[in-house]
């Protein structure tokens, strides 16, 4: 399978996942950020257990679990919060730092070369994303910004050390055993935390089923499968695609306004993630892996 098929499969996961503010915001109960992580990751991850049949052993126990707090417990927690409390432009200007969180965290995890045209790509698209998705003027919420920052720290964390930390099993299990540490880990924390969700209407079960089956288990296949055959510097600007998929879904779904200025917004975001895809697939004809040989 060629790259650029590697490099479309990873990007329809955040693609997709650009769609998580809709369904957040028209879809779920509100209030219950870590319950709606929990319920999200869970399920997801035994539906895949059951399917693959196959446990982490071993230091992989350890390891999964760092993985599944830092791209699941404490990333969709973080990302549940920011939603409810941010206006979805903020939550995703905010998340727009990931690509540049990961070019410094893969220089000082992995070795991967810093190179001063990849951070002018990832500027690029953060400047786009901020573009695209304009901000109300009034008051934001300190807390909202500070989660949805820490979020993208948390799955910059988790994407590097996923790539790092290369599982000797397919994608899908991999997937599988994350979302069920991530799941776990948010149990007690929810059950202490939160009050019990109320009856769950027809409209939340359709909400929670979305971004059980598609939003999280088929999706992060396909990343986890991308991190372990792409570069992370590769992967990470991909997620870039979610804030203009959710202006996209905002314009068609929901009938909101697209201005010039969004445009040219889009523009700039797609025009920066295939930038960054150039640079690093030059580096990857160039320079060799800077995991090769690591043991796992």
């Amino acid at each position: 399978m060629t790259r650029t098929t590697d490099v479309l499969l990873t990007a329809l996961a955040p693609a997709i996942w650009g769609s998580t503010y809709l369904v957040t915001t028209e879809l779920l109960p509100t209030g219950a950020p870590l319950t709606v992580a929990m319920l999200r990751a869970l399920p997801a991850g035994l539906l895949l257990l059951l399917i693959v049949r196959e446990f982490p052993r071993g230091l992989w126990l350890g390891k999964v679990l760092v993985l599944g707090a830092l791209n699941f417990s404490l990333f969709w927690w973080l990302l549940f919060e920011a939603a409810y409390r941010l206006p979805g432009g903020v939550a995703a200007t905010a998340g727009a730092v990931q690509p540049l969180i990961v070019l410094l965290l893969a220089r000082g995890l992995l070795g991967t070369p810093l190179r001063g045209l990849a951070v002018l790509a990832a500027l690029a698209g953060l400047v786009g994303v901020a573009i695209l998705v304009p901000t109300p003027d009034a008051a934001l919420d300190p807390w909202g910004v500070a989660a949805r920052l820490a979020g993208a720290v948390s799955m910059g964390f988790g994407t590097v050390l996923s790539r790092k930390w290369q599982a000797p099993v397919s994608a899908l299990t991999f997937t599988a055993w994350q979302l069920v540490a991530g799941g776990l880990l948010l149990v007690p924390a929810a059950l202490a935390l939160e009050p019990a969700l109320p009856t769950l209407t027809w409209l939340n079960l359709a909400g929670f089923a979305y971004l059980t089956l598609i939003g999280a288990a088929a999706t992060y296949v396909l990343w986890f499968r991308g991190i372990a055959r792409l570069d992370p510097n590769t992967v990470a600007p991909l997620g870039l695609l979610s804030p203009v998929v959710a202006v996209v879904l905002g314009f068609t779904i929901l009938g909101q306004a697209l201005t010039i200025g969004q445009g040219i917004g889009i523009t700039v975001v797609l025009l920066s993630v295939w930038f960054a895809q150039w640079l690093q697939r030059d580096a990857a004809t160039s320079v060799p892996d800077a995991t090769a040989g690591r043991p796992a």
